[in-house]
């Protein structure tokens, strides 16, 4: 006994180091041959794509459709007179009272005339590339599930991100980077936090990762003490291990997750400093973004506005950048959710979004990026042409609003359905999220209804069993 014990106990260890010289060959071989496509994702557009990679602007809590992008001659004329046929509305917030016109004029911009609200000087400059989908609408009126239904296609929670849904059909680009980032604003994280970026049932490879200037990943650094020779072979010992591992246990998706974030974690220790390390960046990017502004919500939303175009030109396939956060005690204060003082919020809010997110699209046009970038700019619902009873603010609406696009394949200077007169209701071409999610995977070369994943006894798809791609805003 003691002897057999002896010979599998050296065999065990020949075995041992044979295996890990082979499977450290392996592993190297695979990640050759995989080139930049994910294991377990479809990896390959189903046909010829416009775009690569995917920027969604979002902003929390219900951009007023007709104080930004939407101009109502009718508010204008009609304000201060009840909406007609609704003159004793019920919103989500109780009562409204009369029509009211928007606190700012709107002007013609662009050689399309787009007229666009006077708060947007530097965005007006944009609008000729721009698709706007006017007629949009929502089934909820609340900020939580709003927001987690124009980012999952869903309500409820639980459902993956289109983010997500992207990385699993199309992989990675790059080996350094994560495939998937959320960027929250300085002011915190979006209504529902995590879930406007989870994986949802996919594996949980495809949740973001989340990055911000102002927050920097923690624990990149090598101790001191461990030379990077020393770094580099326990890394290749701890990888053969950790994949033998999980070979035995393919169904667990947690698994397989932890491991490949602690391998790009090891990686990122090299290139998250780097994207993160603005140093290089010319006086002349600063200034045209605004991170030299005395506003710290303007510079640090700058901040994360070039962090986007950094991830983006290194390979990052989606990035989700958020301009606000939650709603607060205070209506309006941390988000657009302007129930009570439409003028004060949106004059502190739009100086913050529009100069950074202009220069964000004049950067990645100036490069070349938006050749192969789809951008999106998103929010939850809309908000109400009359004013909040005894107010000078608006309540929610759902059955109106506005989302756009630009960049590959983007048809600009184009305007998509609209709300009737006022903005009360999507009227002309009424579109869900649906449909727009329809189009965007159409530019990025995926078949919204082919991109599924079979979950509870269901095929799973981001635009649930809903959809169709919108031609008339493709170039």
């Amino acid at each position: 006994m003691k002897t057999g014990m002896n010979s599998l106990s050296e065999m065990g260890r020949r075995n041992f180091l044979g295996n890990v010289t082979t499977g450290l060959m392996g592993v190297g071989l695979q990640q050759l041959l995989s080139g930049h496509v994910q294991a377990g994702s479809i990896g390959n557009p189903h046909f010829p794509a416009k775009a690569k990679r995917v920027l969604q602007i979002f902003c929390p809590g219900a951009a007023s459709h007709m104080d930004l992008w939407e101009h109502k001659p009718m508010l204008e004329k009609m304000h201060g007179k009840p909406l007609p046929g609704e003159e004793n509305m019920v919103s989500f917030q109780g009562k409204n009272g009369p029509l009211m016109r928007s606190p700012w004029p709107f002007q013609p911009a662009g050689e399309s005339g787009k007229m666009i609200s006077s708060m947007l000087p530097h965005m007006s400059r944009h609008v000729d590339d721009i698709a706007f989908f006017h007629g949009m609408h929502s089934k909820t009126n609340t900020h939580g599930p709003g927001c987690v239904f124009v980012n999952t296609g869903h309500a409820t929670e639980g459902f993956p991100s289109a983010g997500a849904w992207i990385s699993y059909g199309l992989g990675s680009m790059t080996d350094n980077l994560p495939t998937y980032v959320a960027i929250p604003d300085v002011r915190g994280e979006p209504p529902n936090g995590k879930a406007n970026w989870s994986n949802g049932f996919l594996p949980a490879k495809y949740q973001a990762i989340v990055m911000a200037a102002h927050k920097p990943i923690r624990n990149l650094q090598r101790p001191p003490q461990i030379s990077e020779k020393e770094e580099a072979v326990t890394g290749n010992l701890l990888s053969f291990l950790n994949h033998h591992h999980a070979a035995q246990r393919a169904s667990e998706s947690e698994l397989q997750a932890r491991i490949s974030s602690y391998e790009l974690a090891a990686r990122m220790q090299l290139s998250a400093p780097e994207v993160s390390d603005f140093s290089s960046e010319p006086a002349h990017i600063h200034q045209l973004y605004g991170t030299d502004s005395a506003n710290s919500l303007k510079s640090g939303y700058a901040r994360n506005c070039i962090l986007a175009r950094r991830l983006l030109e290194r390979g990052v396939r989606y990035v989700n950048l958020y301009c606000a956060s939650r709603a607060s005690g205070v209506d309006g204060l941390l988000n657009w959710d302007a129930h009570k003082t439409l003028k004060a919020d949106y004059e502190r809010h739009c100086p913050v979004f529009d100069q950074p997110t202009a220069a964000l699209l004049t950067d990645l046009k100036q490069r070349g990026l938006l050749e192969d970038t789809l951008v999106l700019w998103t929010t939850e619902f809309g908000r109400m042409p009359t004013n909040q009873q005894g107010t000078a603010g608006r309540d929610h609406n759902p059955d109106g609003f506005t989302l756009w696009m630009m960049g590959a394949g983007v048809k600009g200077g184009t305007s998509y359905g609209e709300t009737d007169e006022f903005g009360r209701r999507a009227e002309q071409n009424p579109t869900t999220i649906w449909e727009f999610y329809s189009t965007v995977l159409h530019l990025l070369g995926l078949d919204y209804k082919q991109l599924s994943w079979y979950h509870n006894g269901l095929d799973r798809r981001l635009t649930d069993v809903h959809g169709h791609v919108i031609r008339q805003v493709l170039a």
